[in-house]
C-alpha cells in the first residue's frame, strides 16, 4: 500500500509539532491540528486502488470570540485624540487639568519622590495586603486617626489595585463569603462599577438616594479575619500591589509638613474646578434666553457635573461641537478652563433646545 503524506494548509510548523494528532489514513499516517476542520478527499493509488485522507483547513480557534464595545469612559479619551478640531473639549474622564488644560502633578508628590531617591529605598516585592504605611494612613485619612474603630482593631485594610481593583477584590469577596448579598449601587454612577460586580457574579441594584442608617454588627476580631480572606483573594487575583506609589501616599500623608502642603494644594484644585463651575453658570445664565433656571450647576459639588442632555443630545455635544462626554449627560469640570466656558455654554444650549 502507498504511503503518502500531505503538508497541512496554511499551518505553520510550530504550531503543527504544538498541536498535532497523528489521523490514520489507509495504510499512512498525517498530523491533524486540533481545533481546525478536516476536509475529506478521496483518489486512486496505482498500488493499493482507493485512498481517503483528511486535509486539515487552518480556522483559528478565536473565530468565536467578538469584537468588544469601546469602554464607555475610556472610549471618550480615545475618539477624542482622533478628532483634528482645534475647539474640542474632553470632559469625559475624572482626571485634573491646569487652565491650559494640561495635566498636573502635585509639587508634594514630585517631593515625595525626590525623597524616596535620596533614601534609596528598593523596589522588593510587597507583602499581599500592601504597604503597611499605606494602609494605615489611608484607614486614618479616611476614618480620623483617632476614630475608635482603629484603636479597637475593628478594620482590615488591604492596599488593592487602584479603586477598580479595590472594588474587584471586594466584590470577590462578597460573593465567596455572602452569596445571598446584594450591591446597591448609585444612579448614575461609574460606568465600570457594574462591570465590576457582574464580572464577580455579585447581584447589584440602583438607588437614587443614600439614607444613612446605622446598622449593629458584631465586630469580635472580625478585622483579623476578613483580612486574612482578602488576602487570600488577592493571592491568586494578582498576588501584592505595586509599592511605589504606595511609598508616596504614605510619605506625604505620614508627614505633617506634606501633608498641609497636600491640602494646600488640594484647595488650589478644588478652587479651579469651584471658579469654571462658576464661569460656565454665568455664560448658560447670560446665553440662554428661553429661563431655563441652570442652578443646578452650581448646586452639584466635586468634580463632576451632570449637565441633564440625554444620549442623542449627548452625541450632538460630540458630533456636532467637538465636546467629548458619556453618554449619560456627565461632564469632567476638572477638564475645562476658563477661557471654554462661553463655548461650552453655546454647545449645551444648542444640544438642550434643538435636539430631542
Amino acid at each position: 500500500m502507498a504511503s503518502i503524506v500531505l503538508p497541512l494548509a496554511s499551518t505553520s510548523p510550530s504550531a503543527v509539532a504544538d498541536n498535532r494528532k497523528l489521523v490514520r489514513i489507509g495504510g499512512s499516517c498525517m498530523p491533524h491540528v486540533r481545533g481546525e476542520k478536516r476536509r475529506d478527499f478521496s483518489f486512486k493509488s496505482r498500488s493499493s486502488g482507493r485512498i481517503t485522507m483528511a486535509v486539515a483547513v487552518n480556522v483559528s480557534r478565536f473565530e468565536g470570540v467578538t469584537m468588544a464595545p469601546p469602554d464607555p469612559i475610556l472610549g471618550v479619551s480615545e475618539a477624542f485624540r482622533a478628532d483634528t478640531n482645534d475647539l474640542k473639549l474632553n470632559l469625559g474622564v475624572g482626571a485634573y487639568r491646569t487652565e491650559e488644560l494640561q495635566p498636573y502633578v502635585l509639587n508634594v508628590v514630585k517631593k515625595a519622590e525626590k525623597l524616596m531617591l535620596e533614601k534609596g529605598e528598593n523596589k522588593e516585592y510587597l507583602p499581599i495586603e500592601g504597604l503597611a504605611a499605606f494602609n494605615k494612613v489611608t484607614a486614618e485619612l479616611l476614618l480620623g486617626a483617632g476614630n475608635p474603630v482603629l484603636q479597637q482593631g475593628r478594620v482590615a485594610t488591604v492596599q488593592g489595585l487602584s479603586g477598580t481593583g479595590s472594588l474587584r477584590l471586594a466584590a470577590a469577596f462578597i460573593q465567596r463569603y455572602f452569596p445571598d448579598a446584594k450591591a446597591l449601587i448609585s444612579s448614575p454612577t461609574w460606568g465600570n462599577h457594574k462591570n465590576i460586580f457582574n464580572d464577580a457574579r455579585v447581584p447589584w441594584s440602583e438607588y437614587r438616594y443614600y439614607d444613612p442608617r446605622t446598622v449593629g454588627l458584631d465586630f469580635d476580631d472580625a478585622a483579623t479575619r476578613v483580612k486574612s480572606q482578602l488576602k487570600r483573594l488577592a493571592r491568586p487575583m494578582y498576588s501584592n500591589p505595586p509599592v511605589h506609589g504606595a511609598r508616596i501616599v504614605a510619605n506625604v500623608v505620614g508627614d505633617p509638613t506634606l501633608f498641609n502642603e497636600w491640602k494646600e494644594e488640594m484647595e488650589l484644585m478644588a478652587g479651579r474646578i469651584k471658579n469654571v463651575r462658576q464661569r460656565l453658570f454665568d455664560s448658560l445664565s447670560q446665553k440662554d434666553k428661553s429661563g431655563k433656571d441652570w442652578s443646578f450647576i452650581l448646586r452639584q459639588i466635586g468634580m463632576f457635573s451632570f449637565t441633564g442632555l440625554n444620549k442623542t443630545q449627548s452625541d450632538n455635544m460630540t458630533n456636532k461641537w467637538h465636546v467629548y462626554m458619556t453618554k449619560d449627560g456627565r461632564i469632567s469640570l476638572a477638564g475645562l478652563s476658563l477661557a471654554k466656558c462661553e463655548y461650552l455654554a453655546d454647545a449645551i444650549i444648542d444640544s438642550y433646545h434643538n435636539v430631542s
